[in-house]
């Protein structure tokens, strides 16, 4: 006698409810791993500023300081502690002072966080005799806000405006994207000159559809990965992965030239981050390969996109004798595919030539990513029959 089974309704409800909890364990763990990571970086903050105040002498040092704090922790826990991570926790201490930051803590409910002043009994008695600030998870009351949002909100130089942003931020539940977006778009001021600025504060709490995080991109923030040291895949498809991946197997069988250096590698301009899909070093041109691979049309955005990454490279991947690195966009779409080369900036002619020569074909490279692409397509859409297949034979 078969077991029974539930309805439909049954079913669909039980579905409805565990994807519910599901999402919102995530979304509690995303933000609970936030606030921890936001309280260690303003302690770290308050101790680099503690620490070069700590003596007339010590003023003068704090750039050696950062320095050696970061070549050091780096060392220790990898990346997430460049110079200009550690500056910007230390702004971010400059930014929430102390008592604000233990008056918030104290405080009863995220709304009284930010109304209240920064003095009070309730502050005060969360430091011991002595001195000493709480421990992590009680500082991280005072940060209901994730890493990223208070990264964008430094970039607001007017306390007015920062305290604005941050107040209404809490208020409507803006996610970092909606912050952006507001901040991009000057909401602050316009609500300053609006004739009705309640109707300016109940529109910029609605949310656009762009403005939307699900707790996996909310885990995957590059500053979560950094904190918790997990390994970073960002390929939004199987798709792109599976080319990606290819074309850096395919540019190692063409010689002994090209030495693969990383791929999906990460670079971080102001308070934005971009991702490098293939990067290599071509030992007999003596300089980087940049390669960013597109599985849309090629426009122009993506060239200026090329230049960006070329120019970040010169400066912070380039070593001594190196020549200047070089972009390779490649489009692999279907009717559209593309592959230039960005050979702006190079020393002179002659380079530029060699570049042209040594490097890969274009249409080579462009023919064997439509040859994978329509490989990986078959292949998918075979293991989606037999899939289907073994579903029918199971009924």
């Amino acid at each position: 006698m078969s077991e029974p089974v539930a309805t439909g309704a049954d079913y669909t409800g039980l579905h409805r409810e565990i994807v519910a909890l599901l999402e919102a364990a995530r979304s509690a763990a995303a933000r609970s791993v936030n606030a921890l990571m936001t309280a260690t970086y303003w302690e770290i903050g308050r101790r680099i500023v503690e620490c070069e105040q700590g003596g007339q002498e010590r003023a003068s040092y704090g750039q050696a300081l950062i320095e050696r704090l970061s070549a050091d922790l780096s060392a220790r826990f990898g990346r997430g502690f460049s110079r200009q991570n550690l500056w910007q926790m230390r702004l971010f201490y400059s930014a929430w002072p102390s008592e604000r930051v233990l008056q918030a803590a104290a405080a009863p409910s995220a709304s009284m966080r930010i109304a209240q002043t920064p003095s009070g009994e309730s502050a005060r008695k969360l430091q011991t005799a002595s001195g000493a600030f709480p421990a992590l998870p009680a500082l991280a009351q005072a940060f209901p806000l994730p890493w990223s949002a208070y990264v964008r909100l430094l970039s607001v130089k007017s306390e007015p405006a920062r305290a604005f942003y941050e107040t209404e931020a809490l208020r409507n539940g803006w996610s970092v994207r909606q912050l952006d977006r507001q901040i991009a778009s000057q909401f602050y001021e316009r609500t300053a000159l609006s004739s009705n600025k309640s109707a300016m504060l109940a529109k910029g709490g609605l949310a656009e559809p762009a403005d939307a995080l699900t707790p996996e991109q909310a885990i995957k923030d590059p500053f979560v990965l950094e904190f918790l040291a997990l390994k970073d895949e960002y390929s939004e498809t199987d798709l792109e992965e599976s080319l990606i991946q290819h074309l850096a197997d395919f540019l190692l069988e063409l010689g002994d030239d090209f030495a693969f250096v990383g791929r999906q590698r990460r670079l971080r301009i102001d308070d934005t981050w971009f991702r490098v899909d293939l990067l290599f070093f071509h030992r007999r041109l003596k300089c980087l390969v940049v390669i960013d691979l597109k599985v849309g049309k090629f426009g122009y955005a993506d060239a200026g996109q090329m230049h960006l990454y070329l120019n970040y490279a010169r400066e912070h991947w380039m070593k001594p004798g190196e020549n200047p690195p070089v972009g390779l966009i490649l489009c692999a779409e279907k009717g559209a595919a593309e592959a230039h080369y960005a050979l702006e900036g190079l020393p002179n002619k002659v380079l530029a030539a060699e570049y042209q020569t040594v490097l890969p074909n274009e249409a080579l490279l462009v023919r064997e990513l439509e040859n994978t692409r329509r490989a990986l397509e078959s292949r998918a859409a075979m293991g989606s029959r037999t899939s289907s297949d073994g579903e029918s034979d199971d009924r």
